[in-house]
């Protein structure tokens, strides 16, 4: 265990920064348990930092923790399907080693750079109807309380705070090792071509049910989209994927970037940028293993916003928003995300008790957003949306309760495995209702 201090950490888009007192790399479940307590006795806060890709304050506080050195496997069974995983370990990292063990994860987010702990406390999702958010693929957890205390739970075992800890935001204590259910590894066939918003929105329901993963992003100021559709298959992977790689890095990293930059230089451009991304979407198609086709490279940094709607609801908000940028005429260039997954029962999941569709917007990082995210909000929250705990977003503890309907018995377990808030900074407490120097459970939860 080695300490770093006095240095600035951001996140990955720079919205969020600030200088931690302590940053602490342990290596061991007894480390995390140690610092807990030497943290707690002096009254002193504690944050997880994992890869940053959180677009929200969630770690800035006295002592960070990092679990970079917590990383690897530590079981497999190949015959129930299970492996336990240290928390720290990277997605992309999780994936190469599944795959060796003749193993791989049902689904993945199209980003592999998140911790398994982080991935799966704030939410991260993939796309395919038939699957929920990670989270859903998590057996068993163990994780550090505040005061120190190890605590394993599972469906048999403390399910009541397994579900609470499933998406947790990590205000219930340091997650240290995942178990998760997992598959025998399999390969993907990958296409992705440019279709019209029309077409794309008339057959929602066909492709969200033929296909095993399928999502779309909207090119504002056009009527183009890029689809994208995965389905399982038997066939050979095909040689490296040439055509693949270089229209991932190079047309949705190093060409989208210099059309980004004109973009904040000479914002009245952005339709005609959007237009010509849109022209540029090339038709592709590939086979390969999975874990390497869920990932796409994200070069191009942003901040981005992105609420979980009703599954059915999806073409009419993407209409809704459609309609808001010709009206504002928002200078906004990023295509619009689109995504589909299967409901859950995790208390704090977005997904939690309906199929969702999750919508996200972005903007170029140095390019002001807020105007636009508030506009595109407004109609999220009109349709019973609710956000993406990684990502931005205005709501509070009052009207984030109205939303979740077990948000009370989160707030209960919270309080009872944090009754000091040693897990709290300011942006928790403002989300569960916690006062500044207050130690009790949410006033939500009352």
């Amino acid at each position: 265990m080695f300490s770093v201090s006095q240095k600035e950490w951001s996140n990955w888009s720079g919205s969020v920064r600030f200088r931690p007192k302590r940053v602490l790399y342990p290596a061991s479940v007894e480390d995390v348990a140690r610092i807990i307590r030497e943290a707690a006795d002096e009254g002193k806060q504690i944050r997880v930092v994992g890869s940053g890709h959180s677009f929200t304050p969630l770690v800035p506080t006295d002592i960070l923790l990092s679990l970079d050195r917590l990383r690897g496997l530590e079981a497999v069974d190949k015959e129930r399907r299970l492996v336990t995983v240290r928390a720290g370990t990277k997605l992309k990292e999780l994936g190469k080693l599944l795959h060796g063990h003749g193993l791989a994860q049902e689904n993945l987010g199209d980003i592999n750079a998140q911790s398994i702990a982080g991935a799966i406390s704030t939410g991260t999702h993939g796309t395919g109807m038939n699957f929920g958010i990670l989270s859903t693929q998590a057996a068993a957890l163990t994780l550090v309380n505040a005061r120190g205390e190890v605590v394993e739970c599972s469906p048999d075992r403390n399910p009541e705070l397994f579900k609470a800890a499933q998406v947790s935001l990590g205000a219930l204590g340091v997650i240290v090792r995942v178990t998760l259910r997992v598959l025998p590894r399999y390969r993907l066939h990958y296409r992705s071509g440019r279709m019209s918003l029309t077409e794309c929105l008339n057959h929602l329901d066909r492709y969200r049910r033929e296909h095993r993963h399928f999502e779309f992003y909207w090119f504002p100021h056009t009527d183009q989209v890029q689809v994208k559709f995965m389905d399982e298959t038997d066939r050979a992977a095909t040689a490296g994927g040439l055509w693949s790689r270089f229209s991932k890095l190079f047309l949705e990293n190093g060409a989208f970037w210099l059309l980004s930059e004109t973009a904040r230089r000479f914002p009245r451009l952005c339709p005609s940028i959007s237009r010509l991304s849109a022209r540029g979407v090339p038709a592709v198609e590939e086979v390969g293993d999975s874990h390497r086709l869920f990932a796409t490279p994200r070069l191009v940094r942003f901040n981005e916003m992105e609420y979980a709607l009703p599954a059915e609801k999806l073409a009419e908000v993407v209409r809704e928003i459609r309609e808001t940028i010709q009206r504002r005429r928002f200078a906004v260039h990023f295509p619009i995300e689109c995504r589909y997954v299967k409901g859950d029962d995790i208390w704090l999941s977005p997904a939690y008790g309906r199929d969702t569709a999750f919508v996200a917007v972005h903007m170029y990082r140095g390019m002001p957003h807020e105007a636009y995210f508030s506009a595109v909000e407004a109609i999220f929250r009109r349709h019973g949306g609710r956000p993406h705990w990684g990502k931005m977003h205005s709501l509070t503890a009052e009207e984030l309760s109205r939303l979740y309907p077990r948000w009370n018995d989160f707030c209960r377990i919270r309080g009872e495995q944090d009754p000091e808030g040693r897990f709290l900074n300011s942006h928790l407490r403002t989300l569960f209702g916690v006062p500044s120097g207050q130690a009790a459970e949410s006033a939500t939860a009352r």
